[in-house]
């Protein structure tokens, strides 16, 4: 059992089924927590021991170690059957929307300060750090992660293989399908004859991939 299926084991009865149809959200989240405890560690670190003078500096080594780690997280595991983008690009836009996202995360802490006027002296100060916690830690990490969370699956690392049948079909009998075929002929009572009868998935993706190329009628 992988990490992800153990977390979800774990959680509630009645939101477990909607846990196990969206394992790339809950493996996004435990990458988004992972990473959470690399920058604090590598903040406080730093903050209390070499760079105690320069809390910013330590912010930013923190931060961009944090990044780079949530990118390989992601790249390797919570996304790895998506993206098929040139490498410089795939990291490029990862690090853009990452930025994006922290913009973004800054909206409901700047609605409750300068709109909502939750500061000294029209409140007093035990409601200003409720409200900042609330809007900053809880809002803004909500809104960042459903912004990265679809920036991600739709630019950064798309579904290359539903836009390209044939090396879909490629990838189906390379890196899994034989497997998969042996499962369904399994399924279905049958011997572990793989090479025989391939899967159900590459059958349907070899007709899709069939029914794109024009036909040629012979002539006699």
């Amino acid at each position: 059992m992988s990490f992800a299926d153990a977390t979800i084991a774990r959680l509630p009865r009645p939101i477990r089924p909607y846990a196990e149809a969206h394992h790339e959200l809950i493996k996004f989240a435990i990458v988004g927590a992972t990473t959470f405890v690399i920058d604090s560690a590598i903040f406080y670190t730093l903050k209390l021991t070499v760079l105690e003078p320069k809390p910013v500096t330590a912010k930013v080594i923190a931060g961009i170690v944090a990044v780079i780690a949530s990118y390989i997280l992601n790249r390797e595991w919570s996304f790895r059957d998506r993206g098929g983008r040139e490498r410089h690009h795939e990291a490029l836009l990862f690090f853009a929307f990452s930025g994006l996202g922290v913009l973004l995360s800054m909206a409901p802490l700047a609605f409750s300060s300068y709109v909502l006027g939750l500061r000294v002296p029209e409140v007093s100060l035990t409601v200003e750090n409720i409200a900042d916690f609330i809007s900053a830690y809880i809002l803004g990490n909500l809104l960042q992660m459903a912004f990265r969370f679809w920036a991600f699956r739709r630019w950064v690392f798309p579904d290359e293989f539903g836009r390209s049948p044939d090396k879909a079909l490629e990838s189906t009998l390379t890196d899994g399908g034989i497997a998969e075929a042996i499962e369904d002929h399994i399924e279905h009572g049958g011997t572990v004859t793989p090479l025989r009868r391939p899967s159900r998935r590459a059958r349907r993706l070899a007709q899709l991939g069939d029914s794109s190329e024009p036909r040629v009628s012979k002539t006699s």
